[in-house]
């Protein structure tokens, strides 16, 4: 399974770096999308101990967007705050107007967790970086954050990361509200 899910990353990743990852826009409500992540992390957050709290600065906020593309985005981002949020901790998940796209969308997904090393900060979207080099942990495959990186430039958005060690980590992701794709 492990093998399979690898497979499947490096070709996705493979496929969105060439630009050749098809995407299914629709119009869908960000609220909806932020609901739906929610839902699916809220049971394994509680059993954590983590608090999982949403913050929509417009909940009919609507976006041209591959759902499941963007669905698949915040999910890692949420999974990895899991992961490195202790018990007591919280993660939000808020959006907002773009502050460098006009009409566009900021969601950020932020966390009480570990935090990252400054020293780390720059290679985080690199494949198959781990932050700690000792983990034998074999079920993360190192290509999350890489892949998420090139679903949002993808989308023509933007991503990147503010952490600070000891007080957690801030995912900032910034999107054109309409996907424009290319058909050439």
């Amino acid at each position: 399974q492990l093998l399979t899910r690898l497979v499947n990353d490096l070709q996705t990743l493979s496929l969105a770096e060439t630009g050749q990852l098809p995407l299914h826009p629709t119009r869908f409500l960000l609220a909806d999308l932020i609901a739906d992540i929610t839902s699916s992390f809220s049971s394994q957050a509680a059993s954590l101990g983590i608090d999982l709290k949403t913050d929509m600065a417009d909940p009919n906020q609507q976006l041209t967007a591959d759902y499941d593309r963007l669905n698949q985005v915040l999910s890692n981002l949420v999974a990895n705050a899991l992961r490195h949020t202790p018990q007591g901790g919280t993660i939000f998940i808020e959006t907002g107007s773009s502050s460098s796209r006009e009409g566009g969308v900021r969601v950020m997904v932020r966390d009480t967790g570990a935090g990252i090393a400054s020293e780390d900060l720059p290679f985080i979207f690199d494949r198959f970086w781990r932050g700690d080099r000792s983990r034998t942990e074999r079920a993360q495959s190192g290509l999350g954050l890489a892949i998420t990186k090139q679903l949002v430039h993808a989308h023509h958005g933007t991503i990147e990361a503010q952490s600070e060690v000891g007080a957690g980590t801030v995912f900032m992701i910034e999107l054109p509200a309409h996907l424009q794709i290319n058909m050439d």
